[in-house]
């Protein structure tokens, strides 16, 4: 699934080759992807032009002249940018450029979400409405409050966006490798020295992901011919078996919240 590091490539790819161009038409081949309604939706969304695309943590927002198109990309939402070539399996929406490229949304299990919303009031609307802060903009004292009020496990915590944004399966294994934090210690058991170590980490974590163009692994690859490298920095996520890079313990897979989960007992007891 693409995260806060792999959705930011996407949109910086995205920018360099669209911004400034102006959608003049959009085919469906698949409705369900579109939350708008669809007849507003494609009566909206034709002759605007693309301004920039944003990002708030998993999603991208297309700042069009009029509205803001709020794309998540779920478990393996992709886009391609073509010429004239043939729809292909899992090609679900299709947007028309001027300048005679395409941009085309393709999305293998068609849980990925389309929506368009007016510029004046995007920000205030579900989904970005229930949206947490990213790491680098929460405030310890705040976070904190919020861990103590749960008694999920941290990295279930971690994981909810309305808590914090951005933060997936990967990087939450990682987050809580380099802060030394048990996945399944209890939210509230965290103490506030815990809860900063948790935010340093992630902004690290994210960071650093970011600038290799996030993590490319079996449930996410580029489609915009960007490959991720942080897969090679990692220390837990995906190591089963392998010694830990600190203390050499094998790191072993077990499930937090229903989700595969990557641990050195012996750094995170």
């Amino acid at each position: 699934m693409p995260e806060l590091p792999e959705v930011e490539t996407v949109r910086r790819t995205l920018e360099s080759v669209i911004q400034g161009d102006e959608i003049v038409a959009v085919d469906y081949i698949y409705t369900k992807l579109i939350t708008s309604d669809l007849e507003k939706f494609k009566e909206n969304i034709i002759h605007q032009k693309i301004q920039r695309i944003d990002r708030m943590g998993k999603y991208l927002i297309f700042i069009l002249t009029d509205y803001a198109m709020i794309i998540h990309l779920r478990m393996e939402g992709k886009f391609f940018i073509k010429k004239d070539e043939p729809v292909m399996k899992h090609e679900h929406i299709i947007f028309h450029l001027k300048s005679g490229n395409t941009l085309r949304y393709h999305d293998v299990r068609k849980f990925g979400t389309i929506t368009l919303h007016a510029l004046s009031d995007y920000l205030t609307v579900y989904p970005l409405s229930e949206l947490g802060k990213e790491p680098k903009d929460v405030q310890i004292e705040s976070f904190y409050q919020q861990l103590q009020k749960k008694k999920i496990a941290i990295k279930s915590a971690l994981l909810d966006q309305h808590i914090i944004s951005g933060l997936g399966n990967i990087y939450v294994d990682e987050t809580l490798f380099l802060s030394k934090i048990h996945p399944e210690r209890p939210s509230d058991s965290i103490t506030k020295k815990e809860a900063q170590s948790l935010l340093d980490s992630a902004i690290k974590v994210l960071a650093k992901a970011v600038e290799l163009g996030g993590t490319t692994i079996r449930s996410y690859t580029s489609s915009l011919g960007v490959s991720g490298r942080f897969q090679n920095e990692l220390n837990v996520h995906m190591r089963k078996g392998e010694p830990c890079p600190v203390c050499q313990t094998l790191i072993i897979k077990t499930r937090v919240g229903g989700r595969g989960t990557y641990v050195c007992t012996r750094c995170q007891h």
